[in-house]
């Protein structure tokens, strides 16, 4: 640490030059920090975002409806706790391009299943009271500035009623909020019940387009899963069962195959990043040779020469990596208030390890050529400047 003052007048010999490679280093790390985020949820990372709840959908797609008559035979295997279903409704609100995740969904049932969600008492019975109550999660309710019965217009672009118009209105019965910290993932989503939007509904009525399960034991998923697929095999409902997140994430697969897309996004970033801090690092130590020399005839070695230059690309990689992960993370916590409806992304221990390699690889990779000319330098061409 005796060093460190040298180091740091060093590096901020050249302020200009200094700021703007440390403002790429910075952008780079941030977008290693979101997009290895994004890539270690989608490649199943330790996230446990419905690990015991299970969705069964139709084999075919999940646009396919399920008929509520499998409701029973779904409630009767082992292990499973509570189920619920879920029709999606969409529904602009004011704004076309304003569309919001509404779903149709039985509210006994959807309270006995999502206990992540606390609902209070009160709320919960004027729900249940009110035919055309819905409940929202506190994130949207605060996005869209809503308050407890306040009259909510909808437009649906897939369900028209009855009578052929795609306008619905609601009223606000309910705000939910986590049952513990960061513990409801379903603070942006909308819920209307089921039955008013069956009965008003212009097509489609007793069907709905997923089952959602609540199960005792997460280990026993997979072969609760199986268990429920295999009662309706070959018939003209064939199902397909799966955890939550694996439901959740087939919707961003579908765009293809997003881990090869992150990687090769990343490893053009960070060409180009270490070819500008690679040249910012020799051209420092090029326009420091002579002191460097003087260095070496104060009595600094070889090896001290060596490692000041290599710790000076060190600092500077660091500087900029924790910065860019600092605000990576700042984002990051912000999209996981924004509401969506997809699993929140979080730079977990794999994010940060890989962060602090590329910062101390690429602080070597770019600081031990200039270094070891630094170290090669005889004290008669330093001092000439040669």
């Amino acid at each position: 640490m005796k060093f460190f003052p040298l180091l740091w007048a060093t590096l901020w010999r050249k302020k200009a030059r200094t700021i703007l490679t440390l403002l790429s280093l910075v952008t780079a790390f941030l977008l290693l920090g979101l997009l290895q985020a994004a890539n270690s949820l989608f490649s199943g990372g330790t996230q446990r975002l419905g690990a015991n709840l299970l969705i069964t959908q139709a084999r075919v797609s999940f646009t396919s409806p399920l008929p509520l008559r499998l409701l029973n035979q779904v409630e009767s295997v082992p292990g499973v706790e509570a189920v619920s279903w879920s029709q999606w409704f969409g529904g602009t609100y004011k704004d076309p391009r304003n569309l919001l995740p509404v779903f149709a969904v039985d509210p006994d049932r959807w309270i006995n299943t999502f206990t992540e969600c606390k609902l209070p008492t009160e709320q919960a019975a004027a729900w249940k009271t009110s035919r055309i109550g819905v409940i929202v999660g506190r994130t949207l309710a605060e996005s869209q500035g809503w308050k407890l019965g306040e009259r909510i217009p909808l437009i649906s672009q897939v369900w028209p009623q009855k009578d052929g118009s795609r306008a619905w209105a609601f009223e606000l019965a309910g705000i939910f909020d986590d049952a513990t910290e960061g513990s409801c993932p379903r603070m942006g989503n909308m819920y209307l019940r089921y039955d008013y939007f069956d009965e008003a509904r212009q097509f489609g009525q007793g069907a709905a387009g997923i089952f959602v399960l609540r199960i005792k034991d997460v280990s026993q998923s997979e072969q609760i899963s199986r268990t429920i697929d295999a009662m309706f095999e070959n018939s003209p409902d064939e199902t397909k069962t799966q955890t939550e997140k694996e439901f959740q994430l087939n919707f961003v697969r579908q765009l293809g195959n997003l881990s090869l897309i992150l990687n090769a996004i990343l490893g053009a970033v960070f060409f180009t990043i270490l070819m500008l801090t690679g040249n910012t690092m020799s051209q420092a130590v090029r326009e420091r040779i002579p002191e460097l020399a003087v260095l070496k005839t104060l009595g600094f070695t070889n090896r001290m020469v060596l490692t000041l230059v290599v710790a000076e690309s060190l600092l500077l990689c660091l500087i900029g990596g924790l910065a860019g992960m600092g605000l990576a993370t700042l984002v990051m916590q912000g999209l996981a208030h924004s509401g969506s409806q997809f699993p929140p992304i979080t730079a977990d221990a794999r994010v940060w390890q890989m962060a602090f390699a590329s910062m101390f690889g690429v602080g070597i990779a770019v600081g031990l050529p200039p270094a070891l000319r630094a170290m090669r330098i005889s004290i008669v061409d330093g001092l000439s400047g040669r």
